[in-house]
């Protein structure tokens, strides 16, 4: 057995985790999290907005099996950011913890979601493995097959993420996939892909932009509308519309629209539990930061999700200058 030389780039992150001092009050912030919820996700950047790959594949693999859980973003304390690679003793981050215990980071996470051991660790039941039905044309499958020409011991590897972006790579099978075929060309998919992926059709077109694949998924609710502050008016006096403004209580307090609702926890979980057809806006200062709950409700299979362009700003220029700029 080959011994660890203090030159191995693992065992020099393992010392760094094991010498780094943990304070008591990172670590009772820390159990706090893990005492308030079930599943918690310490993260890079929110649910709603992932920072980095490996952070928005663990959410990914989440939303695919649980309505909730606690996330926690480490970019806003770098104290927990350090502080929970020395608590669980993983140097990696994400990090999902059950339970109080640590479970793992992305590749752990994923590996269980597909093997159904995570649904087993949370009490779910077994995953759906029904291979779902996917369309290859033929001028689709003609060009992959060329692509994998010379490419021996790997597979097409078939990604629909919790946005609802689509991808291919090619890589070894790891056994847990699961498969579809048309049109001779086998593709592997997650679980959670599997489920976004029925109906699939993959194409190959030509544009005065250039060739590629085009990919249509028939289960991906519709983007968020845009919707201007003269249709948020209408629609709100018919009443038409749930408008849900994300701002701060602070901004909040210096210019509202009255009987919009605040995104406090009780608000989310009525939200969530609304017909996913029910009509719902999202508004902040300028319309920037209200699009990441807008996507996040969309994620969720709401079919009818604007978000204000202009925001409160719009609204106190173009509808009711009684309400303060700022």
């Amino acid at each position: 057995m080959a011994a660890i030389c203090a030159f191995d780039p693992q065992f020099k992150i393992q010392r760094m985790i094991e010498t780094m001092e943990l304070s008591d009050a990172v670590k009772g912030k820390i159990e706090s999290y893990l005492d308030d919820s079930k599943v918690v996700l310490f993260m890079k950047g929110t649910r709603q907005q992932p920072m980095c790959g490996f952070s928005a594949r663990t959410v990914a693999a989440l939303d695919s099996i649980l309505p909730d859980y606690a996330t926690v973003n480490v970019l806003d304390d770098e104290d927990v950011r350090e502080g929970i690679k020395a608590y669980g003793n993983w140097p990696t981050i994400p990090q999902l913890y059950i339970d109080g215990e640590l479970v793992g980071g992305c590749d752990i996470v994923l590996n269980m979601l597909n093997t159904g051991e995570l649904h087993e660790y949370l009490g779910l039941g077994a995953p759906d493995r029904t291979a779902p039905e996917i369309t290859v044309t033929p001028a689709a499958a003609d060009k992959i097959r060329e692509a994998m020409q010379g490419h021996e011991g790997v597979a097409l590897h078939f990604l629909v993420d919790a946005n609802w972006d689509a991808q291919f790579n090619l890589a070894p099978p790891q056994g847990t996939e699961i498969a579809s075929e048309s049109n001779g060309i086998k593709v592997l998919m997650d679980i959670a892909t599997a489920q976004r992926a029925r109906g699939a059709e993959i194409d190959w077109v030509s544009t005065m932009q250039g060739e590629g694949l085009t990919i249509r998924l028939p289960q991906a609710p519709p983007p968020v509308k845009q919707m201007t502050v003269q249709e948020l008016s209408d629609k709100l006096k018919a009443g038409d519309v749930t408008l849900v403004d994300i701002r701060a209580e602070s901004e909040r307090a210096r210019a509202s629209i009255e009987g919009a609702l605040i995104p406090d926890r009780p608000t989310m979980e009525k939200l969530e539990a609304m017909p996913k057809d029910s009509p719902i806006a999202f508004l902040c200062h300028n319309g920037n930061s209200s699009m990441g709950a807008a996507e996040y409700f969309r994620k969720q299979g709401f079919s009818d999700i604007s978000n204000v362009a202009g925001g409160i700003h719009a609204w106190s220029m173009e509808v009711d200058p009684s309400v303060p700029t700022y």
